[in-house]
């Protein structure tokens, strides 16, 4: 893709939610008289397992990736600028033997916009996505403890998906910056993941938190 239409995307990605809502952009949900495609046994059952398989992978500090099959997602994954796989993305937290995912999520999925802490298998539902992806990230036993702790912090105050995707705020998050910030405090390092600058704008793409000497996509996936 030439730079100048690469830039015109990720400017498109920026401007459109800010401007409309992530919600009016949704086009994944059939209408009321669509009918309902049946459902294959095969495909449900080799998605099942898909889904079994990411649950065995998860660990605290993990990261997880997925692609949507909606307007939304294709806009959200054109702010990367390496690879355009991933739209969305959270941390993984194994909480009283469970993994639970922690992400910042706008549209009429998140009704409220605030960060959400999710069962892992109710993220990973192909419903909607078309793929995911594990990222493993290099953080000893010590490192993961103090992640945990930032990330409950930040759930404590539920900040709202951020519209304007701003770095300059905290009390309002998008995906991909919650997990910029959370890892960069944690490791009390501003250029632990770093960001990108198009025309003057700072911000991070999903493809920033994966592609970096810190971390390595150990389990990637499509479902049917």
């Amino acid at each position: 893709m030439k730079n100048a239409t690469r830039i015109a995307l990720v400017m498109l990605a920026i401007a459109i939610p800010a401007f409309f809502g992530i919600k009016k952009l949704r086009t994944n949900k059939p209408s009321q008289h669509a009918a309902i495609p049946a459902i294959n046994p095969a495909t449900a059952a080799y998605n099942e397992r898909v889904i079994d398989t990411a649950v065995s992978l998860l660990r605290s500090g993990y990261l997880i990736l997925r692609i949507g099959i909606g307007a939304d997602s294709y806009i959200l994954s054109q702010m990367n600028l390496h690879d355009k796989t991933y739209s969305h993305c959270g941390i993984v937290m194994i909480e009283n033997g469970k993994p639970y995912i922690y992400h910042s999520i706008g549209g009429e999925d998140n009704p409220d916009e605030r960060l959400r802490r999710d069962e892992a298998r109710f993220f990973c539902s192909p419903q909607h996505n078309l793929g995911l992806a594990i990222v493993s990230y290099d953080l000893d036993s010590t490192q993961v403890s103090a992640l945990h702790k930032v990330v409950e912090d930040y759930y404590r105050l539920r900040p709202k998906f951020d519209m304007k995707f701003d770095l300059a705020t905290d009390d309002q998050l998008y995906c991909a910056e919650f997990v910029y910030k959370a890892m960069n405090k944690t490791m009390k390092d501003t250029a632990y993941i770093k960001t990108n600058t198009l025309y003057g704008h700072r911000y991070v793409g999903v493809d920033n938190l994966f592609i970096n000497p810190h971390a390595h996509i150990i389990w990637k996936t499509k479902f049917k």
